[in-house]
């Protein structure tokens, strides 16, 4: 953070927050405030509370506070914050506070601060439930996040790349779904269309990381499987790179980063929040969103999310119905906290968008028109159906000791039928073959975890311990039906009757079990100006195959591997860190196939390796981080003089990023930056294609979106947002084919006016977004040469939200 504010100078609270009431001082909020100089300690309660605060910067000139951390009123906040300095400080009004030391001369309603016992029950800072970081300025990120086997942390305490987006940014932006929300990082990229079979895939640091593998709290396969609505977050956090040690390996192996989801809980203040949306074509949906808290100190909360949203897209045939309901509830004790999620999400998708692709030597067509639904068929649809459910309990053993534990589980059912799972290119001219299937699924997760986070002084060094054990576990299962043929056009779509094919049942077929213990000690030195942490992750990791007619065992593996870590965070300023770590990614080993001589032999765990050093600012109000990785990911290939299949494999992804967040002006909010990769196969067969850009990995994303509260029309706002992705290739043969770089450009704005027939004066907000203004037909991304997607055509959200 900056210097404290000069005498006069007001420090305001976030845009995001209600405008000051005269309870503010008295209402109970969670702190996450660490032990820091004062004047920043300051700082972060303005932005928490929305208190003003006026006070001389040399009043709290080399003076630190011990912090507030837990659930209490801003007032005692406040009181813990300046214990042990000596300083008095009075309310000018129920919203404004003024410091000064205790030998001005006192005016009435002065108090002298001594250290006080704080009443209630507060969250001690190595907890996690019901200890959110809060939002940072703007109100579009947090001030930090969840680091899995680490805790919670602030931003400037965390020696990775991690970004936290908040549930307003969610709903100001109208994103439908997680992915969506991540539209602003330019270290991701959606890899497979929406409106499709596909999942919501992405790619982080030029690497894969399937919709599957996203957590939720911290725990891996609760969450639905191909999409996830975004109303059901409080934050959405994205972790750049491997993530082992943290949070041990993810389901099917994505190493270029971690998504998490925290769930949403009751807040003190009751809400009721409806809105009501409509999304071009012609789509109508509705939100509620309602929070309460009982008992006498407000123990119990509960909060309830329900969504549903139907009709045509801008896509020809393409009709979308989804629906979700979640339930929150939570319990706050003295010494333990107990929550649970529940959850359903069904969604249903008439029209199917299908993959495209093109043969070896085709060049790759002009990206035909999306509105099109090139290859789509009328009749094809896809159906997902989740119910889900997480159990949380932590206790405080000591004031300085946790113990916490979880239980999740989770089922899926997925049914399509479809005109063709995919178009391959058999010419320039967009002809193409495919054939009809129909297909049914499930998959059936079972995951827990249980640890312990402590804090513990030995002489001038501080220790953060951290103890973790888990487990997970999921069954899979399909059945698969083909039809003929048939030739139809990327932009020119032969519509076929709906075939007559018949209905497969889903029987197991593969299974995954993985168990882990983990340990982490972060030591802390100099005020916490330097912090060392290390540790190790033990992972087991087991799969099986079966045969999807007699169920029999065909083939399995039981692996094991340790995976170490080790990061820094040195503080030269109290608003700069210079980090680095040094952590590995894991993914399950692979099973040599019958075509080779050494066919059976199981491989070890995959070990990713990432290097990463970084700078991060806090300007005050506005952040910079800059960081420079190496992520180096093993593969198999053949040796064609042996005939076997040995690990030998490499691809290696360098990159520089740069992200910007905040509020650098009052009004006026930045989010985004830049991502510059250099993805390199680096061992390959023969070494023939050795020092080639590996495919699907643009060398260049920009991603900046801005906000604007426009001075001359209170309550109106206007954003806008670039996203560009440079070229990439799609394939490692030669003559290489890549798909174009592209530009989209979005716009919006949303109108906060006061409710006058509400008796609380509670705010409606309306809501007007443009995603691709200008209608450009591009080549998005894909994961594979027949596996390619086209972007959405522009999109018009409105929504109107009220408060009641």
């Amino acid at each position: 953070m900056g210097a404290p504010p000069a005498l006069g100078q007001e420090v305001r609270t976030d845009p995001i927050s209600a405008q000051p009431s005269m309870a503010q001082a008295s209402a109970i909020r969670t702190f996450a405030i660490a032990a820091q100089p004062l004047g920043t300690a300051l700082v972060r309660f303005s932005e928490t509370t929305g208190i003003q605060l006026f006070f001389d910067a040399s009043v709290a000139r080399g003076l630190n506070s011990p912090g507030a951390s837990g659930t209490m009123t801003a007032e005692e906040a406040l009181r813990r914050l300046l214990a042990g300095t000596g300083l008095v400080y009075r309310f000018t009004n129920p919203t404004t506070i003024t410091l000064q030391r205790p030998d001005v001369t006192l005016v009435p309603g002065v108090m002298q601060v001594d250290p006080v016992q704080v009443q209630g029950n507060p969250v001690p800072p190595q907890a996690v439930i019901d200890n959110l970081p809060p939002p940072y300025a703007g109100g579009q990120v947090a001030t930090g996040g969840q680091l899995g086997l680490l805790g919670n942390r602030d931003v400037m305490n965390t020696p990775f790349n991690q970004t936290s987006y908040t549930a307003k940014k969610v709903q100001d932006q109208q994103a439908k779904t997680v992915r969506d929300a991540l539209i602003d990082d330019p270290s991701v990229r959606a890899s497979l269309p929406e409106g499709s079979i596909a999942a919501d895939n992405v790619y982080i640091r030029g690497f894969v990381v399937g919709s599957n593998a996203t957590s939720y709290g911290g725990l891996y396969g609760v969450l639905p499987t191909y999409s996830i609505m975004a109303e059901l977050a409080e934050r959405i956090e994205v972790l750049k790179g491997p993530s082992a040690l943290l949070n041990g390996m993810q389901p099917f192996g994505a190493i270029g980063g971690t998504i998490n989801v925290v769930p949403k809980r009751a807040a003190e203040e009751p809400l009721t929040q409806l809105t009501a949306g409509y999304t071009s074509a012609l789509q109508f949906g509705g939100h509620a969103d309602v929070g309460r808290r009982f008992g006498s100190d407000n123990q119990f909360g509960v909060r309830f999310n329900g969504v549903f949203r139907s009709g045509q897209t801008d896509v020809q045939w393409n009709n979308e119905q989804r629906a979700m309901a979640t339930l929150g509830l939570d319990f706050r004790g003295e010494r333990t906290r107990l929550s649970a999620d529940l959850g359903y999400q069904y969604q249903n998708i008439n029209g199917v968008i299908p993959y495209l692709g093109v043969t070896t030597g085709v060049p790759l067509p002009w990206a035909p028109n999306v509105r099109n639904n090139p290859g789509g068929q009328p009749w094809s649809y896809t159906q997902r159906k989740d119910l889900y459910g997480v159990f949380r309990a932590e206790f405080d053993v000591t004031e300085h000791i946790t113990a916490y534990a979880a239980f999740g589980a989770h089922d899926t059912r997925y049914g399509d039928l479809l005109g063709g799972t995919f178009l391959t290119a058999v010419n320039f001219n967009g002809t193409a073959t495919t054939q009809p299937q129909v297909t049914n699924s499930y998959n059936q997760s079972l995951t827990a975890e249980a640890g312990l986070r402590a804090l513990v002084e030995t002489g001038p060094i501080g220790h953060e311990l951290a103890l973790t054990a888990t487990t997970f576990r999921q069954d899979n299962g399909s059945g698969a039906v083909t039809g003929p043929a048939y030739t139809t056009n990327f932009y020119n779509s032969v519509v076929i009757a709906r075939p007559n094919l018949a209905n497969p049942a889903a029987n197991r077929n593969s299974s995954q079990a993985m168990s882990s213990w983990a340990f982490a000690d972060t030591l802390s030195a100099a005020e916490k100006r330097i912090q060392l942490t290390a540790g190790a992750r033990l992972q087991q990791v087991g799969s099986s195959n079966y045969n999807t007619v007699t169920g029999a065992q065909t083939s399995s593996i039981d692996q094991a591997a340790i995976s170490p870590a080790v990061a820094l965070v040195v503080k030269p300023w109290q608003n700069v860190s210079v980090y680095g770590n040094f952590i590995q990614g894991l993914q399950p080993g692979a099973v040599v196939p019958n075509n080779f001589t050494n066919a059976g032999e199981a491989f070890p765990p995959f070990m990713s390796t990432q290097y990463e050093a970084g700078v991060k600012v806090d300007w005050g109000k506005f952040t910079t981080t800059a960081s420079l990785f190496q992520i180096n990911q093993p593969s198999t290939i053949a040796n064609v003089a042996s005939n076997t299949l040995v690990l030998g494999g490499e691809q290696r992804n360098r990159g520089f990023e740069l992200n910007v967040f905040g509020e650098p002006m009052e009004g006026v909010r930045l989010l985004g930056g830049l991502m510059l990769l250099d993805a390199v196969l680096t061992k390959t067969q023969g070494g023939l294609t050795d020092g080639w850009i590996a495919p699907f990995s643009p060398n260049f994303n920009l991603n900046l979106a801005g906000e604007w509260d426009l001075p001359f029309a209170h309550g109106l706002t206007v954003d806008g947002r670039v996203v560009y992705t440079g070229s990439q290739y799609i394939d490692t043969t030669y003559p290489r084919r890549s798909l174009p770089d592209w530009t989209r450009f979005d716009v919006g704005a949303r109108y906060t006016f006061e409710n006058t027939a509400s008796p609380t004066g509670k705010p409606i907000v309306l809501r007007f977004n443009v995603e691709n203004l200008l209608d450009a037909n591009y080549w998005l991304g894909g994961q594979a040469v027949t596996f390619l997607s086209l972007g959405m055509p522009r999109t018009f959200r409105l929504s109107l939200t009220t408060n009641f």
